[in-house]
């Protein structure tokens, strides 16, 4: 079973708002020239902000924070964030993989931006509604 595909824009503006509120102010996150020069293709999300959208997406689906009995992944690609005013978009969508007896809903998670999946290995198990 398919879950309802959530989306989540993410702008320079995002970036900022969430280094300051994470502490991580390093320079790949809103310096198109400290990026390109370590070799990426321009500004980054920040991996834990990425983690975080598709966190809040497997609550949404959840139906409530405390649902959320274990949550996992893996960063395989950068998120790149144009300097513009549109930034990009994450599209994360999920499969239920199981529903176990004792009421939890085990979900295989897929995170992408711009077509390209942007973590792998992203799972999720939530507690069932009874």
């Amino acid at each position: 079973m398919e879950l309802p595909a959530q989306r989540f824009q993410v702008t320079r503006a995002d970036l900022v708002r969430y280094a300051g509120a994470s502490g991580d102010f390093n320079p790949i996150h809103w310096s198109d020239r400290v990026a390109t020069k370590v070799g990426l293709p321009g500004v980054i999300a920040h991996g834990m902000f990425t983690m975080a959208l598709v966190g809040r997406a497997v609550t949404g689906w959840a139906g409530s924070p405390d649902a959320v009995v274990e949550y996992g992944v893996r960063f395989t690609r950068p998120v790149v964030v144009p300097d513009d005013d549109q930034g990009t978009e994450i599209e994360v969508t999920a499969r239920v993989r199981e529903v176990t007896e004792d009421g939890l809903t085990r979900l295989e998670v897929t995170a992408t931006c711009l077509g390209e999946k942007v973590l792998s290995q992203a799972r999720a198990t939530i507690r069932t509604a009874r």
